[in-house]
């Protein structure tokens, strides 16, 4: 099964919004038509303005950056995943490593923000990953193999197809650190038989698993020419249009 290559910019607490619209004006001047599906997930405030910037443009998406697991209520301050939608997002990214540190969510949490997104039509960007003491102790496949299970295990066969995983070895983000290809390759290989395991070899076939540690023009090409990294979620490269592209450029 040929599985869909995807570049997902993650801009986390950045851009004010003009900075925004000049960012997504950028990009979108940049890209061409390619294979690879662009996607930028930006903060709540420039979805709706991203939207209309760039609706387009086929193979270039929006994401946010998290939502709530509740469907609606009294949660000042949070965002429904039918919110999201509403402006014209079709992806979110959940489980990332800085909510699960910074504002303790786990994987029993971010499944039931996985079900509440599947079920407003959002697709999920999962992400899963080891700090450096779990990598260091050679209990990173376990770890991540137990993050499967617990957030996206009790899904069905056709809820896990809308599902992309985004690995990210923690050490790497933010550090300058960066996993080499063989170290990508294993742990997106491990995942892909985990998956297999429980789905099924033709639906782990066609499961899209994007690198995200310190993702880079200078190191993209390497990290996409292994068998099982199909793309990345980029972080601090997304905030340059330049270097994002040259990303997406990299295969």
């Amino acid at each position: 099964m040929k599985r869909q290559l995807i570049v997902a910019g993650n801009w986390k607490m950045n851009n004010n919004y003009e900075e925004g619209r000049e960012l997504i004006k950028k990009v979108r001047e940049m890209l061409q038509p390619s294979q690879v599906l662009v996607i930028l997930g930006t903060p709540y405030i420039h979805l709706m303005s991203a939207q209309s910037m760039t609706t387009d443009m086929s193979n270039l998406k929006l994401a946010a950056q998290n939502c709530h697991q509740e469907v609606s209520g009294a949660y000042t301050g949070e965002i429904s995943a039918a919110m999201i939608k509403s402006v014209g997002a079709d992806y979110v990214i959940l489980g990332h490593s800085e909510r699960r540190e910074y504002f303790g969510e786990d994987d029993a949490l971010i499944a039931k923000k996985i079900d509440t997104a599947l079920a407003n039509g959002l697709r999920p960007i999962y992400c899963c990953g080891e700090k450096l003491e779990v990598r260091e102790s050679k209990k990173h496949v376990a770890l991540v193999s137990s993050q499967l299970e617990a957030a996206l295990f009790h899904l069905s066969p056709e809820q896990f197809k809308e599902i992309i995983i985004a690995y990210e070895p923690v050490w790497a983000i933010g550090t300058g650190l960066t996993a080499s290809p063989e170290q990508a390759q294993e742990m997106h290989l491990a995942i892909r038989k985990k998956i297999g395991k429980k789905f099924g070899a033709d639906l782990a076939d066609g499961t899209t698993i994007l690198y995200g540690g310190s993702c880079k023009p200078n190191n993209a090409n390497t990290l996409f020419s292994q068998p099982d990294v199909d793309g990345g979620l980029i972080g601090g490269a997304s905030l340059k249009a330049d270097d994002f592209v040259a990303i997406v450029n990299s295969f």
